[in-house]
């Protein structure tokens, strides 16, 4: 969609109703529906067109950690979309006067229609969606990050007008957000070269799960053992923090991951119209330069930007219903609009 027109989109019936909990549980059409609605919802913002197609629905928001992105990206686009959002931190919540996460769960699907939650425990994550009634949504654990690794995606789709063919490098800690871009990556066929030091790379169950999702796909998977190797010929380079939410502070994980900061020597071993990405916040001067950061090729804020597109796009597949479906543009298939890839 680069001149401009607002496309018809597709209301995926296998995503009503449903609960995001990892990367893996979306289809390649679901993605796919995610993906092109995500470009219709942004250009009818940008076109000040009112999308308020869910009316009277409520998202619940729980976070354990705090967030700028995914909680306004949230907020804003439920709001957007004509609902309203709910947000309780952990120190609103009865579960620290020992209320148990299931009874939690319960009572909250009782008054929204899908919640947001952030949680740090993977396990307290399916405990609280297996009491819950309503879709859940993974904002983040320490293992995974399902809608962020979405969201760049599709700041790839939407920059390069295709995934096919494109090398992602990444380089650093092989934590949760890598995790889920391995996964994330592996399933919309892009390429992968994951540069990260031998005491902090990702887990081995999930970089063998996402080896046979790329089998599947017929994207690349490697792992290499220097920066400059994972940039070389790469159309996008990613890196995270050095220090994740909620971890100690350690000086030795800081010495381990100093090789792997983006400089600009790395980026000139991408290809020249390559970009710079990073899921923010960042800290400048550790994991990347600011020359890189702040320069021509980041495109760090268009980036930040599509959480709010995709989450809205996750929000409208999902609580979509008969009576709002019939005042949305849309056609059968998703094979219909994306045709770019």
């Amino acid at each position: 969609m680069r001149d401009g027109e607002i496309k018809e989109m597709v209301l995926t019936g296998s995503l009503r109703g449903k609960s995001i909990l990892r990367d893996t549980d979306l289809s390649p059409d679901e993605r796919t529906a995610i993906l092109e609605t995500a470009l219709t919802l942004k250009a009818m913002r940008v076109a000040r067109e009112p999308h308020p197609w869910l009316g009277g629905k409520t998202l619940g928001m729980i976070f354990q950690h705090p967030s700028t992105r995914t909680r306004t990206a949230f907020q804003a686009g439920m709001e957007q979309l004509g609902g309203q959002a709910i947000f309780l931190g952990i120190q609103d919540l009865q579960l620290k006067r020992g209320e148990t996460i299931g009874d939690t769960a319960r009572i909250f699907s009782r008054y929204v229609d899908a919640v947001a939650a952030r949680i740090a425990d993977p396990a307290d994550l399916d405990e609280f969606a297996g009491g819950a009634t309503v879709p859940v949504f993974n904002a983040l654990t320490s293992h995974d990050h399902p809608l962020e690794a979405l969201s760049d995606v599709f700041a790839l789709y939407e920059h390069f007008g295709t995934l096919t063919g494109l090398k992602f490098a990444y380089l650093g800690d092989g934590n949760n957000v890598c995790h889920s871009l391995m996964l994330a990556m592996a399933s919309s066929g892009v390429n992968m070269s994951v540069a990260t030091p031998k005491d902090y790379a990702p887990e081995p169950a999930v970089v063998a799960e996402a080896q046979a999702i790329a089998a599947q796909t017929g994207a690349k998977l490697e792992f290499v053992d220097s920066a400059f190797e994972a940039a070389e010929g790469a159309d996008a380079v990613y890196t995270d923090v050095h220090e994740s939410m909620g971890e100690q502070e350690n000086p030795g994980k800081l010495v381990a991951l100093a090789p792997y900061r983006v400089t600009r020597e790395v980026m000139a071993h991408a290809k020249p119209e390559a970009v710079f990405m990073h899921c923010l916040p960042l800290h400048r001067g550790q994991e990347v330069e600011p020359e890189v950061a702040d320069g021509p090729q980041s495109i760090i804020f268009d980036q930040a930007e599509g959480r709010l597109h995709v989450h809205k796009a996750v929000l409208l597949q999902v609580l979509h219903d008969e009576r709002t479906s019939e005042d949305i543009p849309t056609v059968s298939d998703a094979s219909a609009v994306m045709d770019k890839s």
